[in-house]
């Protein structure tokens, strides 16, 4: 059974954004990611089957390892579909602290 994965259910759990992390600045084997946690192996690498399906992350064999590396053109198309709610948030509180602004000097 092949489960199509969604990439902010994926970034949803804290392992999966620290894995994502740590391979932002340089590519990882399994078991260099997995030092990382306090967990078991499996279930580093189930996260990190998660992350590949989303294609955050891409893996490369080289000779027996297989490193990952992370796909920044994933993680744009998320920026990208996050920036309109990121500019509705920072106008809203901008309006909130002009607002509170002139409060005080009413006062």
């Amino acid at each position: 059974m092949n489960l199509r994965r969604d990439v902010f259910q994926a970034i949803a759990d804290p392992t999966r954004r620290t894995i994502l992390l740590l391979v932002a600045s340089q590519s990882m084997t399994a078991g260099s990611i997995a030092a990382n946690f306090d967990t078991a192996r499996p279930t580093v690498s189930k996260h990190l089957q998660i992350l590949t399906e989303c294609e955050l992350l891409k893996q490369e064999q080289q000779g027996r390892e297989v490193y990952y590396h992370f796909n920044p053109k994933k993680m744009k198309a998320v920026a990208d579909f996050i920036e309109p709610f990121r500019k509705m948030w920072d106008d809203r509180f901008n309006k909130l602290e002009l607002i509170m602004k002139q409060y005080k000097t009413k006062k």
